[in-house]
């Protein structure tokens, strides 16, 4: 009885430690069912526009620079740098322009220097590249080509260095970026100069291939056209109050009587660096030039539209710039506002009542045009010998390559006619049959070795070694040198 009981008791806990067990298994099934299951967002669902744009896509303009994108890395990469964009956000202008920030540079961390160095890098290869491809355009490829003289003449990096990105780099870049961006300006209006001129001659030349009434509709068309395309708004001077506060008005949504200049500056600022650059400045004026151009009428060139939003910044920049930094203080800007050029301006000339260029300049330009025309024909006329010459070469070794096929393939059919044609050998390279009338030499096996008989054997009699002496010292004179007989019998 005892036993029994005490089997029933054991029993009785097996069954209570089992379902403890149990019940210890489904919490820790349950506890990590809640650790990994995804949340929920029960929020509501965001407004597309409240979305963010990617920051990581850079919205800036180009700069037209050929090295604008390694300037833009280089300065993304400084300002990560707390020391250097103090520094940046404290030096004056001089100073940024003749390089002395750079020396700077030893003072920010490793992991920066890591990261300019790269960049050097890739800008130095990427230069080589283009490099390599421009020499292979002009004198063709497998040219030997002298990389550190031809880096000696790119001056926004130090060429004898092509590894590391050091104070001289820096001070070489922001050098060079100051000088051409001071050029890039006049640079983009001879550019455009030369479209305008390019154009007229275009269509100048076109007249010349219709006849007399042809032609005629085509000038009273073409003046039509301008005509329609000067009848536009009246465009206010770039700058000036009116401008400003009709920006204001239809950009800002904000009521005009209550126009406050230093409200105004912080709303376009957009990035917040407390100045208005080149790119801010422009969008200020895109108003006024949708009063003058619109892509959907044939009459308006849209490349004459950035002419004159490029027009409209150097205006504002020229007026408002004092320190010729190619940016807009805040101060710089409130004083503007104190001029008379800002309360009364002028009226704004647009690009149509300007004379881009003279009668003189379109001929000269016509003249080049001329030039560069008949260097292209030579040109063409060369690489057309060229290949002339080069087909001719090709149909030559055509030709050979058909002499050769042909006469392998001639030397082919004799082995194989030679293989048919050979008579059948018996054992021991015999002959299983003689033809009846061939000579004894022809019977001769094939497959054996040609014999030398010996030399005896040809003459009708052979001589003696006594007659061969006897012979010999008849016909010899005295105290001659008397042969031996292996020279007599060779």
């Amino acid at each position: 009885g005892t036993c029994e009981v005490i089997t029933s008791l054991r029993h009785s806990g097996a069954q209570k430690l089992l379902n403890s067990m149990e019940l210890c298994w489904c919490l820790f099934a349950n506890l990590l069912v809640w650790t990994l299951a995804v949340p929920i967002d029960r929020s509501k669902p965001k407004d597309e526009k409240q979305i963010k744009p990617d920051t990581s896509v850079s919205t800036e303009r180009d700069t037209g620079l050929y090295y604008d994108r390694y300037l833009r890395e280089v300065i993304d990469v400084l300002e990560t740098d707390t020391h250097f964009r103090e520094k940046l956000q404290t030096a004056d202008v001089e100073d940024i322009k003749s390089g002395k920030l750079s020396s700077e540079l030893d003072l920010v961390s490793h992991h920066i220097r890591t990261r300019l160095d790269e960049l050097k890098r890739q800008e130095v290869s990427r230069l080589r590249m283009l490099i390599k491809a421009k020499m292979d355009a002009e004198q063709g490829e497998n040219v030997q080509i002298d990389h550190l003289n031809l880096l000696k003449q790119i001056e926004h990096l130090d060429p004898k260095n092509s590894h590391t990105f050091e104070a001289r780099d820096l001070e070489l870049l922001i050098r060079a970026a100051t000088k051409d961006l001071e050029n890039y300006d006049q640079a983009h209006h001879e550019e455009f100069k030369r479209y305008e001129m390019l154009k007229e001659h275009e269509r100048r030349e076109y007249l010349k291939t219709l006849d007399e009434e042809k032609r005629q509709m085509e000038e009273a068309r073409f003046s039509q056209m301008k005509q329609k395309h000067r009848e536009h708004p009246k465009v206010n001077v770039p700058g000036s109050r009116d401008q400003l506060k009709e920006v204001w008005e239809e950009t800002d949504g904000l009521d005009p009587n209550e126009f406050n200049p230093k409200t105004f500056f912080r709303l376009h600022d957009t990035n917040n660096d407390g100045v208005l650059d080149e790119q801010e400045l422009e969008a200020l004026f895109t108003k006024e030039l949708e009063k003058v151009y619109d892509p959907k009428n044939e009459e308006d060139d849209m490349m004459e539209m950035e002419e004159e939003r490029l027009r409209m910044r150097e205006h504002v920049m020229n007026e408002v710039d004092t320190n010729k930094d190619r940016l807009v203080s805040l101060e710089e800007f409130l004083k503007s506002t104190e001029k008379k050029e800002f309360l009364e301006p002028e009226e704004w000339e647009t690009l149509d009542e300007t004379q881009i260029y003279t009668e003189d300049e379109l001929r000269q330009y016509e003249r080049e045009l001329t030039e560069q025309e008949a260097q292209l024909n030579q040109k063409v006329e060369q690489l057309r010998q060229e290949h002339e010459d080069l087909q001719r070469r090709q149909n030559e070794l055509d030709v050979q390559k058909k002499e050769y096929q042909q006469a392998l393939l001639q030397m082919e059919q004799k082995k194989s006619q030679q293989k048919v044609e050979a008579p059948p050998s018996g054992p021991g390279g015999k002959l299983k049959f003689q033809p009846p009338d061939a000579p004894a030499d022809v019977r001769a096996p094939v497959n054996e070795p040609a014999q030398v008989q010996p030399e005896v054997e040809t003459l009708e009699r052979a001589p003696s070694r006594g007659d061969q002496t006897e012979s010999l010292s008849h016909d010899t004179n005295p105290g001659e040198k008397q042969p031996d007989a292996a020279g007599l019998s060779q």
